[in-house]
């Protein structure tokens, strides 16, 4: 009687870390849009930042969520994925929405809707953040405020309120880029170059 053969187990698929690439492309577009609200550039040309939401921000960041769903990381995935999905929801709502309501008197009541509601989703992010590490939660606490100062700032309408949100936007632009080259280097040199303090 023939004996049955057991069949070898799949090896793992390993796949590269995606978290330098989502932070790089939320750190890009995060910069690039806060030098606009901090009013270091014409807020007519404001413009230049929708291409980076549509590519980098969004759909770039979109996919390092994706990737990070298959890596088996709910915050990474949650994180990504969410401000991935921010950034193209951006691009449409400057491109498309905002154009259509622009005479509407309560235009900016609805815009600081639009920013209170992600910063109620970073600021819970932000208590998970809390178990990953001190470079990523220096990002989401940063972002939470930025969110709350640019919410503020629709709502006043302030816009001294909203250029404090986009100085604020430029240093957490700078921690999150601070993270995603700590990754990066971290690969090629294959020791840990820039200290992220991971949660113990």
């Amino acid at each position: 009687m023939a004996t049955q053969q057991s069949t070898p187990p799949s090896p793992a698929v390993v796949i590269a870390d995606p978290a330098p690439l989502g932070l790089a492309g939320f750190a890009m577009t995060t910069f690039v849009l806060s030098c606009f609200n901090a009013n270091l550039l014409d807020a007519k040309l404001g413009a230049v930042v929708l291409p980076l939401a549509l590519m980098y921000g969004g759909l770039a960041q979109l996919l390092a969520g994706m990737w990070e769903f298959r890596k088996g990381n709910t915050f990474g995935a949650t994180a990504f994925s969410s401000f991935g999905a921010f950034w193209l929801a951006y691009y449409l709502l400057i491109k498309d929405v905002v154009p259509s309501i622009a005479t509407d008197p309560d235009l900016h009541k609805a815009l600081g809707l639009f920013l209170l509601a992600w910063a109620v989703f970073t600021a819970y992010m932000t208590v998970a953040a809390l178990r990953v590490s001190g470079a990523v939660l220096a990002v989401f606490v940063s972002l939470t405020i930025t969110f709350a100062l640019l919410s503020a700032g629709q709502f006043g309408p302030s816009d001294s309120v909203t250029k404090v949100g986009g100085w604020l936007g430029l240093v957490t632009a700078v921690l999150a880029w601070y993270a995603s080259f700590a990754g990066v280097t971290a690969y090629t040199f294959k020791r840990q170059v820039l200290p992220t303090w991971p949660a113990r």
